[in-house]
């Protein structure tokens, strides 16, 4: 590895004159989310705009400790194993100040998230990697209904638009990609029920949600004669503004996305791969089978509350995204294969809980779950993804990469949502 820092322990790069710091009282627990869930996302903006090679990024630790109008301040150390202060030769870690500039300066700290999204775009398209889209979406809703007892299915429509010469033109909604999220406006349908419901009392408006976003996977999508169908599929669990959102939608109602978002699953082509999923993440990991393109299946854990809703997956068939063809060959196993000899079949193992449990607990009941399996069928996991509960999340990512030997980049348990 090149040595990216200079003989000073604390120097700075591109950082030779003051900045604005930001004065809103969210910061703190700003930086700290980034710092948690957004790693790869740091990494990201030092290999993009600093010396730093992707080679050099598995050998140094990188922490978001400043976030200016004009930018962000990382802080980048070598990797140490034996102290966190120290080095082998009993001398100090040398670190790095990176000044990370935004794309404009923020005039109002409101504007964080914008000049965020903008700086993980313009660091994306530079590494040339798939990145978030601030695209509006209109679907018209066709119908729904339960696919589990408390799974909810939105079948949506989008009409091909044509031109003046009567061809179609292209859409941007993504056929033939896994772990695809669009961000749907809740408020849209509030502000329209408002408006169209008799004797409006201004006074009382009710348009104004607790939460007027949520992220939902695009199950699936697909091309017809008249535009494209879609399917979302949502967890209804409780009184929630999501849920609440999709159990009163109608066959007529439209829904608007405001924003879109590719997951990090480039790391599952290959190598024997471990997927971990709750109810609001099974969209995805059912998405992810149908277009899988690595040789070798998966292994899922599936985690719900009630055992009727691991029926999920009964329906769930692991394809190739090569070609999306299926070949009706039997192997010796007697199992049909696609034509990149990946097996029609997948094993999941399924993790029932009867009630809410703690961050902690589900973590632990995970781990065991994996290791006892590991235990009767010696393989050796290669790559994780999973979407979970924060805090399960926050203690069960150190304990995979400890059982299973793995780095950070080959572990991606990602944040879907937040025990209130």
């Amino acid at each position: 590895m090149a040595n990216i820092f200079l003989s000073s322990a604390h120097n700075t790069y591109g950082q030779d004159k003051p900045y604005t710091s930001l004065n809103t009282p969210e910061l703190n627990d700003i930086i700290t989310y980034i710092n948690e869930e957004h790693l790869d996302e740091l990494l990201g903006f030092l290999n993009a705009f600093t010396p730093i090679s992707t080679a050099e990024l598995d050998n140094i630790e990188v922490k978001l400790t400043r976030v200016y109008a004009e930018g962000l301040g990382l802080q980048v150390q070598t990797k140490n194993t034996e102290s966190p202060s120290t080095n082998a030769q009993n001398h100090p870690e040398q670190s790095q100040t990176f000044f990370i500039a935004f794309p404009a300066a923020i005039t109002h700290p409101d504007e964080l998230q914008i000049q965020y999204i903008a700086l993980k775009q313009k660091a994306d398209k530079k590494l040339g990697k798939k990145t978030i889209k601030l695209t509006k979406q209109v679907f018209d809703v066709q119908d729904s209904y339960r696919v589990s007892k408390n799974m909810l299915r939105l079948e949506l429509n989008m009409p091909t638009l044509n031109n003046t010469n009567g061809t179609s033109n292209p859409t941007s909604v993504p056929i033939n990609e896994a772990g695809y999220a669009y961000l749907f406006d809740l408020e849209h349908n509030a502000l329209i029920k408002d408006t169209t419901a008799d004797n409006i009392d201004d006074s009382k408006n009710t348009s104004r949600l607790a939460r007027s976003h949520c992220y939902y996977t695009l199950r699936k999508a697909w091309q017809t004669p008249t535009g494209i169908q879609a399917w979302v599929d949502v967890f209804l669990h409780g009184n929630t503004p999501g849920g609440n959102w999709a159990n009163s939608l109608q066959a007529g109602d439209t829904v608007v996305t405001k924003r879109e978002f590719p997951e990090k699953i480039e790391h599952l082509r290959d190598g024997q791969a471990l997927l971990i999923a709750d109810e609001t993440s099974m969209p995805t990991v059912a998405r992810l089978l149908e277009l899988w393109e690595n040789p070798t299946p998966p292994l899922v854990v599936s985690v719900t509350q009630n055992a009727a809703d691991q029926r999920y997956f009964d329906t769930v068939k692991i394809r190739s995204g090569i070609d999306g063809s299926i070949t009706n060959r039997i192997d010796s196993n007697s199992e049909r294969t696609t034509k990149n000899t990946v097996k029609d079949n997948f094993t999941v193992l399924p993790i029932v809980t009867d009630q809410q449990c703690s961050g902690q607990h589900l973590a632990s009941l995970i781990d065991n779950t994996i290791g006892n399996y590991l235990i009767d069928q010696p393989i050796k996991i290669d790559k994780v993804w999973g979407a979970l509960e924060a805090s399960t999340v926050k203690a069960l990512r150190p304990m995979l990469r400890e059982r299973l030997d793995l780095s950070r980049a080959d572990v991606v348990i990602k944040v879907y949502w937040r025990q209130d």
